[in-house]
C-alpha cells in the first residue's frame, strides 16, 4: 500500500506536494519522495527513507521549483525496503523527464521483468513501477499516450498512476478499480492523490474519484479525459475501508468513517456481549468500529488503550521483528478502566495476531476480569496479491487456526468475526463491487504459480547486492 499525489498548475508544488505526502503518511512509512517540473521542463527530484518530514527539509524542498510535481509514500509489497525502490521513479525518456509514482501491485511483473531482462533491459530495483517504466520506453507507440497504453495492455493486476512527461500528468486507475484516486481542483490548478485527505490538508475542493479503468491528462491548465482502459468488472479493495484509508477521507464514493462506525454495529448485531462492562478500540483506525459497537450494544465506551503517535502503524511496517518491538511501545493501558472489568476489545480485523496477542496480555496484565475480543472483518484466510504484505498464507494466523484456536492463542475469554455479509452490507455492497479475495479466497486475476516465492527470492537477491554495494562504499 502506498500514497500517491500530483500538482499540476501552481506554485511551489513541492510544498503543496509534502503536505499531501504528510497527510497520506499513514499508507507507508518506509520512503517518501518527490519529482518537481519546472517551466523549462528540467525534473529535480528527491527521495529517502524514513517518515516525510524527516524525509524532506525546507532547504530540500527549495531545491525542487516548479508548478508540476509527483509524490510519493511507500510501503513495500513488491520490493524490498531500500532506497532503491523509493518512488518516484525517474528516467530520462524520448519526450521529456519521466516521473511515476505507483500504488499496488502487478501480479505478472516477474514474468514480464525476466522477458525484459532477456531483451537487454537493465533493472536498478525489484520494484514492480520500474517494470512499467520499461514497457513505457520500449513501446513502439507513435505517441507518449499510445506508449502509455501499450504497457498497460501486458500488465495484469492492481495500479493506480500518477505520472508526468515532459510538462504533462497523466492520473490512471486499472480496470478493476483497485485502488483510490481523486481528482481536486485548487486555485486554478489540479491535484491529483489517493485520498481526499491530502485535498484537505492544502485547501483543494474534490471534483470526482476516478472509476476503474479511467485516465485523464492534464496539460496547460485543462483536465482531458482519455478513452478508458477496457472495462472488467470492478473490484475495489474492501480492505481500504475498513483499515488503511483514513477515516475522514471519502474513497470509493463513501465516507471511510460512516462505514467503520456501521461495522461495528454489524458486529454487536453478529456477535453480542451480554454482561461486558464496556467497550474500547484498539485506536486508531478501529476507534469509529467500537462506537458503532457501542451504540449498536448500549454497552458504555471507554478509551481503554492510549496510543503514542511517534509509533507508525505496525501492520505496514516491514518484518515481523519491527512489527513485534513497535507493539511494545505504541500502546499504554488505562489501568483504572480495565481493573475488575469484563471488557470488549474491538479492532479492524486480525492479519497475522502478533499485535492482539501482545494486546490481549497486556490488558490482562492491567487487571481486566475478562476480555472479549470482536473483530470487524471475516478471518483473512489467504494473501494479498493487489498491494497489502501478506505474500504468504502461513503468515496468516487464520489460515492454519481454527477460531477456536486463534482464541486460545490469544487468550481471550470469547472471539468473534463479523461475516463477509456482514463486511459488504456495511460497505453498500449493492452490485458485487468488492475484491475480498483475503476474506473469500476469489482472486479477481490468475496469479502466477509460485507468486510469493519468486517475490520474496527476488527481493533477497536485492537485499544482498545492496549490502554489497554498502559494503563497498
Amino acid at each position: 500500500m502506498c500514497g500517491v499525489i500530483g500538482v499540476a498548475g501552481l506554485n511551489n508544488v513541492a510544498e503543496l506536494v509534502y503536505l499531501g505526502l504528510y497527510a497520506l503518511q499513514h499508507r507507508g512509512q518506509e520512503s517518501a519522495g518527490i519529482v518537481a517540473v519546472d517551466a523549462d521542463g528540467i525534473a529535480r527530484g528527491h527521495r529517502g527513507m524514513g517518515l516525510v518530514p524527516d524525509v524532506f527539509t525546507p532547504r530540500v524542498l527549495s531545491e525542487l521549483p516548479g508548478d508540476l510535481a509527483v509524490g510519493h509514500t511507500r510501503y513495500s509489497t513488491a520490493g524490498s525496503s531500500a532506497l532503491l525502490n523509493a518512488q518516484p521513479s525517474l528516467v530520462h525518456y524520448h519526450a521529456g523527464p519521466l516521473a511515476l509514482s505507483h500504488n499496488g501491485n502487478l501480479t505478472n511483473a516477474e514474468p514480464l521483468r525476466d522477458d525484459l531482462v532477456r531483451r537487454g533491459s537493465i533493472f536498478q530495483s525489484s520494484s514492480d513501477a520500474e517494470v512499467l517504466v520499461h514497457l513505457i520506453a520500449r513501446s513502439e507507440g507513435k505517441t507518449p499516450e499510445d506508449q502509455i497504453i501499450d504497457a498497460l495492455q501486458q500488465v495484469e493486476g492492481a495500479y493506480t498512476l500518477i505520472l508526468t512527461i515532459g510538462r504533462t500528468m497523466y492520473g490512471i486507475v486499472d480496470p478493476r478499480g483497485f485502488r483510490p484516486l481523486v481528482l481536486a481542483e485548487l486555485n486554478g490548478g489540479w491535484v491529483l492523490a489517493s485520498e481526499t485527505c491530502a485535498m484537505d490538508i492544502i485547501g483543494a475542493r474534490p471534483v470526482r474519484e476516478l472509476e476503474p479503468g479511467e485516465w485523464i491528462k492534464i496539460e496547460d491548465g485543462k483536465v482531458i479525459d482519455l478513452p478508458p482502459l477496457p472495462l472488467k468488472e470492478p473490484h475495489r479493495c474492501v480492505f481500504e475501508l475498513i483499515y488503511f484509508s483514513r477515516p475522514d477521507s471519502i474513497v470509493f464514493g463513501t465516507s471511510v468513517d460512516l462505514v467503520r462506525r456501521e461495522l461495528g454495529r454489524q458486529l454487536a448485531r453478529e456477535h453480542p456481549a451480554p454482561g461486558a462492562d464496556c467497550v474500547f478500540s484498539v485506536p486508531d483506525s478501529a476507534n469509529a468500529m467500537a462506537l458503532g459497537f457501542a451504540e449498536q450494544s448500549g454497552i458504555k465506551l471507554e478509551h481503554g488503550l492510549i496510543r503514542n503517535h511517534y509509533v507508525g502503524r505496525t501492520f505496514i511496517n516491514p518484518g515481523q521483528a519491527s512489527r513485534t518491538e513497535k507493539v511494545r511501545i505504541k500502546f499504554n493501558p488505562v489501568r483504572e478502566v480495565m481493573q475488575g472489568q469484563r471488557i470488549v476489545v474491538v479492532d479492524d480485523s486480525l492479519v497475522r495476531g502478533t499485535t492482539s496477542t501482545a494486546l490481549v496480555r497486556m490488558i490482562r496484565e492491567a487487571g481486566a476480569r475478562e476480555v472479549h475480543m470482536r473483530l470487524a472483518s471475516p478471518p483473512i484466510t489467504g494473501p494479498c496479491y493487489y498491494g497489502i504484505d501478506t505474500p504468504t498464507r502461513e503468515e496468516l494466523i487464520a489460515a492454519t487456526l481454527s477460531i477456536e484456536e486463534i482464541r486460545q492463542q490469544l487468550g481471550v475469554d470469547t472471539l468473534g468475526y463479523l461475516s463477509l455479509d456482514g463486511v459488504l452490507a456495511a460497505a453498500g455492497n449493492a452490485e458485487g463491487r468488492f475484491c475480498h479475495a483475503c476474506f473469500s479466497g476469489k482472486y479477481p486475476t490468475e496469479i502466477p504459480q509460485g507468486y510469493a516465492k519468486l517475490q520474496h527470492h527476488r527481493e533477497d537477491a536485492l537485499m544482498v547486492e545492496t549490502d554489497l554495494i554498502h559494503t563497498r562504499q
